[in-house]
This record gives C-alpha cells, structure tokens and sequence, in this order.
C-alpha cells in the first residue's frame, strides 16, 4: 500500500491539483475578459495571460496570510451564491413566461455511447470537485471529525441543487446550439435577459470564480506541503515561511506546475485531463479503503460510512477511467498512465532507501536561505 499511496500524492501534488487550478484560472480569465470583446471570442493570448496573472496573485496572498486568504475564499463565495441565484430567478421568470422551447425534444441528436458519456461525466463532475478541497485541510480544522462531514453534507446537495437550476436557466433563455457557441454561457445569458445590466454577470462569475481559484490554490498547496513532510516530495517543500507560517514554497511549486498547464493546454482539453486522473487517484484510494476495511478492520476510524457507499464511488471512477480508453483509444491516455506509475520508480531510492544526493541537500539549504523557510513539526493529532 505504501508504494500506491507514494504515488497518489506525487501525481497529486505535480498533475492533479496543478490541474484543477489552472482549469478553474482559465475559466476566470474568460469570464474577466469577456466585458472587454463583446459579440465576439476572446482571444486565447489574452485569456492565458489574465490566467497566469491570476495565479501569480494568489500565490502572493496565499504566501503572505492565511486569514487573508480564508477571507477572500468566504466573500467570494458569497458573490457565487448571489450571481447563481440572479441567474436562477432569471430563469424561473422566463419559464413563467413559456420560454420551454429547449426542453422539447431536448435529447434529439445527442450523440450516445459509453465513450462520449464518460467525456461528458468529465466536464459535469469537474463542476463538483471542490467536494475535497476541505479534506487537505483537516490539520487546520476545528473538531475535523465533526466539521468535515458536516461542511459536505450540507454543500453537495445545496450546490446541486443551484447547479441543476442554473442549467434550467440556461437551457429557459438559450437554444441548445447557442449554448454549445458560447464561449462565456453565463454573460451570453446575461446578454439576453439583463440587457444593459449584463456587465453585473460577467463581474460576479469573474469574482465567484477567483474565490474557487483561492480554495483549489490553498488547498493543493497543503497537499504539497503534506506529502513533502511525509518525505514523498523534496524537503524543501514541506517547509513553512518563518514570519507568515505559510508553506510559501509548497505554494510556489503548485503556481509554477499550474502557469505550465496553463500555457500548454486551454480549458476542455485541461479539464479531461484532469478528470482522467483525477477519477484515476478516486478509484485507487477508495480500492485502498476497501483493502483496509476487510483485512485491518481494527484500525480506528474518524469517520464511518455505509460500505455500499465506496463501492458504488468505485464502480463509478472504473467507469470513467475505462470508457474514453475502450471508446476511442488515443496515445495520450497511454502517456499519463505511465506518467502516473513512474512515481513508484522514485519511491524506492528516495523514500524507500531514502537516497538523497549532496547536490539536492545544498539546494535545498541554499532554497531555504533564499525563501526564509523553516522544517515544521508534525502535528501529533
């Protein structure tokens, strides 16, 4: 278990996060240009770099205060809440109105098989995935053992349920076709319902869609910062700033994983990216929960769920990693399948063995000169 357990983080830390982050940057760069194009595509140039500024900016504030960083993730996530439920009110008055024309023979032509389903999970689940950012945190938690589950039996149904209606919305105001043209769908939307007060949209999805920036940001810097301690990842980076007490360089490393992504790929194919893996780490955790479950049944656990529960998450990840793969086999899923493994290939001479070259401990004490870091201890909790 070890060996797969030192994989999931190495490929967390350098693909998975990095990912999630840069896809969600990138949607906020389209949304934050798109007031200055109106009646056209923004053009791609201009969203990547207002993406790559947008995370140079959260590394500043991540790096420099925590409680700075926490704020913005609670006043932004109020602009969320407030632009989706103008957008659902919207949509509720235009079905008021008997605007249902895009909900009759809603799935005429839809193209059906297990591959496109599967791509079509990606990009739908991907709206969901901030599901897991608070499970990064729970050393920084009060009572984690009560606040996690609390915080996503309460959040999962509440944005379902905004999400659902939103679509509704959508689909109330706009054809199927217009919808698939969009590049920006919810200022398309507030072009035809608002008007002149389109602007409104455009500002509130930019703000809710930096605040979901921070969280990602915060959280898969704390992934980093976690796997380094446990010696998965350079020392370096499990060290915290000696005034801010922030992991600035597992935060630095997360930024400079993302503006890669960012400048190499645009939002979908960064999204199906994502999701493959993602589903991929899903799958082999639950499987290890399971083997725990069944063969360490002793061991104390914070948190019980029905077993039913894991073995329908699992089915569920297997079928989202085999699909796309059995449909239209392509050499990109072959590359990142042996990205993925090649973390046991460090495991066994530097974490295993613990191997570490001289060079890597002088770059490592001259890094921690350099960025005013510090080895933190273990939280015995």
């Amino acid at each position: 278990m070890g060996n797969k357990k030192n994989a999931n983080q190495e490929n967390s830390v350098i693909l998975v996060r990095p990912a999630g982050l840069a896809a969600v940057c990138l949607s906020f760069a389209e949304y934050a240009v798109a007031a200055f194009y109106p009646g056209c595509s923004s053009p791609q140039i201009v969203i990547k770099f207002t993406a790559a500024a947008c995370i140079l900016l959260l590394t500043i504030i991540n790096c420099l205060n925590v409680r700075l960083a926490t704020s913005i993730m609670n006043i932004f996530t109020a602009a969320k809440l407030l632009a989706l439920l103008v957008v659902v009110v919207g949509g509720l008055v235009l079905l008021a109105k008997g605007q249902t024309q895009s909900f009759q023979n809603a799935f005429e032509n839809t193209t059906a098989g297990i591959g496109p389903i599967g791509v079509a999970f990606y990009q739908g689940l991907w709206s969901y995935d901030g599901w897991n950012n608070l499970n990064y945190v729970t050393e920084e938690l009060k009572k984690p053992e009560v606040t996690l589950p609390r915080a996503v039996m309460i959040a999962i149904p509440l944005v379902t349920c905004l999400y659902l209606l939103v679509n509704v919305s959508y689909f109330a105001a706009m054809t199927p076709s217009e919808l698939l043209a969009s590049g920006a769908v919810a200022v398309t939307w507030g072009d035809k319902v608002l008007g002149s007060w389109a602007w409104l949209i455009s500002l509130s999805v930019a703000l809710s869609t930096f605040g979901s920036s921070n969280g990602t940001f915060f959280s898969g810097g704390r992934l980093c910062y976690i796997a380094a301690r446990e010696g998965h990842m350079p020392d370096i980076l499990s060290m915290a700033h000696v005034r801010c007490l922030t992991p600035s360089p597992a935060l630095i490393f997360t930024s400079a994983m993302s503006l890669v992504m960012i400048l190499s790929g645009n939002f979908t194919t960064i999204v199906n990216f994502f999701s493959f893996i993602a589903w991929f780490f899903y799958g082999m955790t639950i499987l290890g929960l399971l083997y725990l479950k069944i063969k360490k049944p002793e061991l104390p656990r914070s948190y019980k769920v029905p077993i039913i529960i894991p073995i329908i998450v699992l089915m569920a990840a297997v079928y989202l990693v085999l699909a796309p793969i059995i449909d239209q086999p392509q050499i990109e899923f072959l590359y990142i399948v042996l990205f993925i493994f090649s973390g046991i290939i460090f495991y066994f001479p530097l974490v295993r063995f613990k191997c570490h070259p001289r060079f890597l401990q002088r770059v490592t004490l001259h890094l921690q000169l350099f960025l005013e870091v510090a080895p933190t201890a273990k939280n015995a909790n």
